[in-house]
């Protein structure tokens, strides 16, 4: 075996975030090589000695390469380089303990040749901390056996330093036939780059890539790669989406590497720079790329280190982590993480601008034009003459012409809506660099005004144009008011979007119902739209009720105030504006009401009523906020919500056209019990007359007839100790009713909270009522874990925990000491604690508000905590947004009067607060 220690190659080593000597300490390594070799002939003993001898190179260079890193956040590139730096001085010493030491071959023939290549992201010379490590073993011909015992070498000693290796064993011509069958083989061949062993054969490798594989294909590649793109963003989400994945995601590195790899392929260049000059990139447009490829991967370099692995989501807990890594900080009333991830946004936004630039203008260059036939039949909406049409794209016909009258900024989108086309990418660039020219002069043009709102009402699809006018920077423009929110991140799990794309969201929604196509999911929604509102009205208020998001202040008062200065400047009359800023303000008081209230209490309906005034108003109102809950999220609409928003809706509407004095417990009491009466017709007249006659006032207006039917079951000759049962699915609600009815005891609701959490329940609404006669019936509404209702196959389960709680058998307040539990990515959220107290908002009981952190088992804990001081629950309503929750207690003292004392609401404050924060710490524990 030979004993040689020959200099080990090694690569460029300019760049690097810290010296290349404390990435990979090469003259230390070769003094251990040669002891090593020195000591013993047995080849496991050398692979093992060289493998520790590697490592502790390698735990080192990674040391060295994560503190210069963390030093310096935002050298993206340096750091990079580096981990290429260290990963090819690992593999290039692999190869020489292989190719010397353990397999050395004195006078090798003209087949025992081996070229070790980096493909890939690997090829291209960036690796973040835990990238994959892509290599092509390329050989002249068929693999020989001293080849093979090399390859398998060098891939025991690398796998054991824990690297992730992809590698794979070929001759050139292999490579060219799989290059042609497969595109994605081919795009990791464009980045090959020679490690070590045989020049020559790398060489040749190189030419004939070149000549026989890229050559005359760049209009099928061009092609393979879009589509790919197109079915990333698809199976990744849009680039608004608020836990991004950094590499595959939209507007992120992904795309920015098939910009890279198209320009490679077609213009044979060697780094996105060389496009300056060939007019691809203007100066201005590179800088961005630089700028977001450096953002991008400083994100994605921290994210591997700090979660030790090789993850490109960027979840709630790590862009916590990564932002403080990165240096942010709370500013403003913002957190550090959201100034952050606006940060994020920002850029995706502009990868997203240059890669559609840039792609486009090569689409048209590259791929196959259209069939002559179908540009002669099919039918196209003829232009106007200022423009022209390239590739079915509306291009501009004089750019000097068009710049000399601003309002051709926003004339363009007209045309495009009203063509169905979309916009030339040069056409673009155009707008983008020449913003500077709206100014107030042009804002308050009533030509402006038309154009703008024709936007919104004209064409029947707003969103289109609202987007792409985000997307250039013009919405901001236009509205200076809107660019504050322009990509700003809303740090909590409710909100699915950024603000603005949140904004677009719910005017896609509103002009979905327009267009007719919500018509079963929405019948209330749709009706006020059919019946007539002012759409100009509506449209603003949608469009700015957000506009007050990011600072310290509450977002619907300054919203308000914002509004109340862009309304006028957008052509809107005084009291048209008036009503905007009246819907601004207000437009969560139908939401809330609707989820943190008791609609079926009069006093309910009455208090709304008088806050809101007029139907018309009303039907704003309510399709504002059905358009507003629906864009916050893709799964955040249900019936659940539906029914509350219709129904309140529904009595507010009668309220207002009859009078308020029609809403009184007294009329819905005798309401409900005629209509019990009819379903139970054909029970005897004294069974019916006790159950009508065996339940207190609320009860009656409290529920609906459908569950009066089921209690009057359940207490049918029902026994002192007999506990029953029923679960319903209620799919008009998108929730399970659990109905239940036992002699009465203190802590029972409590308890039954605690039985229902315990199995997975999430209770969305609750209802408790005591007979005249001693018995509780109390009524709750669940949903499991994914905001849906308990299909019949799980409703014995369920049975089975609630009857087994229930006599005593699973005590709630142990068994939450393993199964309450925050998950790590949901730790990051400051959801801070608010206990408010309402005489007002019920004529008979005291309204308690708790606004704190979710988490399984918190109703249970306040249940508990307040039957533990006497407070009788007559209803809970339990509204979640995300890692957010507001419990509603609707409640009386042991006497039956409400809580008016301060000093027993500060007693209950206080304990609610320390049940709170109990059962956190044993979350969190």
């Amino acid at each position: 075996m030979s004993k040689a220690t020959a200099v080990i190659e090694a690569p460029e080593d300019s760049g690097l975030i810290c010296p290349a000597e404390q990435i990979f300490d090469a003259q230390r390594f070769r003094g251990r090589l040669a002891e090593i070799v020195a000591r013993t002939n047995d080849a496991m003993t050398i692979r093992t000695e060289v493998v520790k001898a590697l490592r502790t190179e390698q735990a080192e260079g990674r040391a060295a390469i994560a503190e210069a890193f963390r030093a310096e956040p935002f050298a993206a590139r340096p750091m990079t380089r580096a981990y290429a730096h260290l990963t090819d001085r690992l593999v290039c010493s692999v190869l020489h303990v292989a190719t010397e030491v353990l397999h050395p071959k004195a006078n090798p023939t003209a087949s025992e040749r081996l070229a070790v290549i980096g493909v890939g992201g690997y090829g291209r010379g960036e690796m973040a901390p835990y990238s994959d490590v892509d290599l092509l073993f390329l050989t002249p011909y068929k693999i020989t056996p001293w080849a093979e015992s090399v390859i398998e070498s060098m891939l025991y000693m690398l796998w054991d330093l824990k690297l992730k290796v992809g590698h794979a064993s070929r001759t050139i011509r292999d490579c060219l036939r799989l290059g042609q069958e497969d595109f994605t083989i081919r795009t990791s061949l464009l980045e090959h780059r020679r490690i070590a062993g045989d020049a020559a054969l790398a060489e040749k490798f190189d030419t004939r890539l070149r000549e026989d594989l890229f050559a005359g294909t760049g209009r099928e590649f061009i092609e393979a790669k879009l589509a790919e793109r197109d079915a990333r963003h698809v199976k990744q989400g849009q680039r608004y989406m608020v836990e991004p994945n950094v590499k595959e995601g939209k507007g992120g590195l992904r795309d920015l590497q098939s910009l890279y790899w198209i320009a490679k392929y077609i213009h044979g260049v060697d780094k996105a720079a060389d496009l300056v000059p060939l007019g691809v990139f203007t100066a201005a447009e590179y800088e961005t790329f630089a700028a977001a490829e450096d953002f991008l991967w400083a994100v994605r370099g921290h994210l591997h280190l700090l979660s030790g692995r090789a993850t490109e989501q960027l979840t709630f807990d790590m862009q916590v982590a990564v932002a403080e890594a990165l240096g942010y900080e709370d500013s403003g009333g913002r957190r550090g993480v959201e100034i952050f991830m606006q940060a994020y946004f920002l850029h995706a936004t502009e990868v997203g601008d240059l890669t559609r630039i840039f792609l486009t203008k090569l689409e048209a260059e590259n791929v196959k034009a259209e069939p002559l036939l179908e540009r002669i039949f099919r039918r196209r909406r003829k232009i106007k003459d200022s423009y022209t049409v390239i590739n079915n794209r509306i291009a501009i016909a004089d750019d000097g012409a068009f710049l000399s009258d601003p309002l051709n900024l926003l004339r363009i989108f007209e045309e495009a809506l009203r063509t169905g086309m979309l916009i030339h990418p040069d056409a673009m660039r155009l707008i983008k660099s020449n913003l500077h020219l709206v100014d107030d002069e042009m804002r308050n043009t009533p030509e402006a005004q038309r154009i703008f709102f024709d936007l919104l009402l004209k064409h029947g699809n707003p969103e289109r144009a609202l987007r792409r006018m985000n997307e250039l920077g013009m919405l901001a423009a236009f509205i200076p008011e809107f660019e504050p929110i322009v990509a700003m991140m809303q740090f909590n799990m409710y909100h699915s979007y950024t603000v603005d794309e949140h904004i677009i969201q719910c005017i896609t929604n509103l002009s979905q119902i327009e267009r007719g196509e919500l018509e079963e999911d929405l019948p209330v929604a749709s009706s006020i739209l059919k019946s007539g509102v002012d759409r100009k009205v509506l449209y603003t208020a949608l469009l700015l009720h957000d506009i007050g998001k990011g600072r310290p202040e509450d977002h619907s008062i300054l919203g308000a105030q914002i509004s109340r200065k862009v309304a006028p400047r957008l052509g809107l009359n005084k009291a048209d504006s008036e009503t905007v800023e009246w819907l601004v303000r207000y437009h969560l008081l139908m939401s809330d009401m609707a989820q943190k209230r008791d609609i079926a209490d009069p006093r309910t309906v009455r208090d709304f009523a008088k806050a809101v005034q007029t139907v018309k108003r009303l039907d704003l109102l309510c399709v504002l906020t059905v358009c507003d809950i629906r864009g916050v999220g893709p799964n955040t609409w249900n019936n659940w919500k539906a029914v509350l928003i219709r129904a309140l809706y529904r009595q507010t509407r009668r309220a207002l056209e009859t009078g308020l004095e029609d809403l009184n417990r007294e009329n819905r009491g005798a309401e409900a019990k005629k209509a019990l009466r009819e379903k139970l017709k054909d029970w005897p007249r004294k069974d019916l007359l006790a159950e009508t006659g065996r339940h207190y006032d609320p009860y009656w207006q409290g529920l609906h007839v459908t569950a009066h039917e089921v209690f009057a079951s359940l207490l049918r000759d029902i026994g002192d100790d007999e506990i029953r049962i029923d679960l319903h699915p209620d799919e008009e609600r998108d929730a399970t009713r659990a109905c239940f009815v036992m002699a009465d005891h203190p802590g029972i609701f409590a308890r039954l909270a605690g039985a229902l959490a315990l199995v997975g329940a999430q209770v969305v609404d609750a209802r408790s009522y005591t007979t005249k006669d001693g018995f509780v019936t109390d009524a709750f509404w669940i949903q499991d874990s994914e905001g849906q209702p308990y299909d019949a196959a799980r409703l014995p389960r369920l049975r089975q925990m609630i009857e087994k709680t229930l006599r005593g058998e699973v005590v709630a307040r142990e068994a939450f000491k393993t199964k309450d539990k925050v998950r790590k990515r949901e730790r990051a959220f400051r959801v801070p604690t608010h206990i408010t107290f309402d005489n007002e908002g019920s004529e008979i009981y005291t309204i308690i508000e708790v606004d704190t952190r979710d988490r399984p088992g918190l109703l249970h804990d306040l249940a508990r905590t307040l039957a533990a001081s006497n407070v009788y629950i007559a209803n809970a309503v339990i509204a979640t947004y995300g890692e957010q929750v507001v419990d509603t207690f609707y409640v009386k003292d042991m006497f039956g009067l409400k809580y008016y004392s301060l000093g027993k609401q500060r007693t209950l404050e206080k304990r609610l607060r320390e049940a709170i924060d109990a059962g956190t710490e044993r979350a969190e524990s």
